[in-house]
């Protein structure tokens, strides 16, 4: 990892980089499909970039071999 990418970022970037709601990446989290955040203090929290950006390469991979289903998506 090189240490542009060991950067915290907020919420609002993750938003902008995912193209996801805020909803969306908490629900993502609590069902294991999404990097966690890093608890900075009681009331903040960011995540690694290189993490979002592993998610977003793996998305893309995904598409490649068939995608994959959210939500418990049985199709």
């Amino acid at each position: 990892m090189n240490n542009k990418n060991n950067k915290l970022i907020k919420i609002s970037e993750v938003i902008y980089q995912t193209s996801l709601s805020r909803s969306t990446i908490y629900r993502l989290i609590n069902q294991g499909l999404f990097p966690e955040q890093v608890k900075l203090s009681t009331r903040s929290s960011a995540w690694v970039e290189s993490e979002i950006d592993d998610w977003i390469k793996e998305r893309s991979n995904l598409r490649r071999f068939g995608g994959i289903h959210y939500y418990g998506d049985n199709k």
